[in-house]
């Protein structure tokens, strides 16, 4: 008798995990430290996501995880997100230099930086990575300012925030 609640609960949690709708989401963290006086971004992003918006919006089929030409495929990703990602620092627009990118199990980190010598007081970021490709999209935002840090998460259609330091 005991067993029978069990039975039925794992053939529920089978079902729901069968229909279960998928998610999306993007995890961005922005690093300012005064003393290497830069400001350090980093962009998590599905691989199999970020290949769906490279084809869509830049009419470019990249394979993230081996490439045919890893220039053209860096290319694309800082293009892409640059596009999609932009950063104000203290009322300032940063231009933001393409680091590189690494893929670890189904994730691509993609790292940015730009140079920083002031202090920094407020951080506005617009974040619209992947809403054009998936409607249900939310993007998770860290921004750690000389070990302080403040976090947001932002659903499609949201997509700027003001961090204040």
């Amino acid at each position: 008798m005991i067993k029978k609640p069990w039975l039925l609960l794992i053939l529920c949690l089978i079902t729901i995990s069968v229909f279960a709708h998928p998610f999306y989401v993007s995890i961005s963290t922005v690093d300012f430290n005064s003393k290497n006086k830069r400001i350090e971004i980093s962009c998590r992003i599905f691989y199999d996501d970020l290949e769906v918006a490279l084809r869509k919006q830049l009419k470019q089929k990249i394979d993230v995880i081996n490439p045919k030409n890893k220039t053209v495929a860096d290319s694309a990703i800082s293009k892409y997100i640059q596009d999609n990602f932009n950063l104000m620092v203290n009322g300032q627009f940063k231009k933001l230099k393409f680091v590189g990118y690494e893929v670890e199990e189904d994730v691509a980190s993609c790292y940015f930086e730009t140079p920083q010598t002031s202090p920094v007081s407020t951080i506005m970021i617009t974040n619209e990575l992947l809403y054009q490709d998936f409607k249900s999209q939310s993007n998770i935002l860290h921004v750690t300012v000389d070990g302080k840090r403040q976090s947001t998460k932002m659903d499609n259609p949201k997509k700027s925030v003001v961090f204040s330091f």
